[in-house]
């Protein structure tokens, strides 16, 4: 299985930019297709994001299109979710997902989640 750290959440004003990371260790990181969910307080977890493996296809939710990029770097074993243009309803902790396509992400292996807080 492989294993999934991320990193690079934290506060943000909004209308300012993160860029969060996913380390992936323990398989080769290019058979997997990589994802970005999130989950807010109270509410179910959500896609975000998704790449697949060799990053020639991306898919996004309508809520982060045009403000948020989904890279890979399969030389570092790396996921990136560049968000810009943050909002206060982008608070929530951010989790990657590993899954052989990215239709089995939510069955795929998970990390352990990063937080980001947005404020108006």
């Amino acid at each position: 299985q492989v294993r999934l750290v991320e990193s690079g959440g934290g506060l943000a004003q909004a209308g300012g930019s993160l860029r969060l990371s996913c380390a992936a260790s323990g398989r080769t990181f290019s058979n997997y297709a990589m994802g970005w969910f999130r989950q807010a307080p109270g509410k179910e977890r959500e896609f975000v994001a998704a790449i697949s493996r060799s990053g020639g296809k991306t898919d996004y939710a309508d809520s982060v299109k045009g403000r948020f990029t989904v890279s890979r770097d399969n030389a570092a074993n790396t996921v990136f979710l560049q968000m810009n243009s943050l909002k206060p309803e982008d608070t929530a902790v951010y989790y990657c997902a590993a899954a052989p396509l990215i239709a089995l992400l939510q069955q795929g292996s998970w990390g352990q989640g990063t937080q980001v807080t947005v404020s108006s």
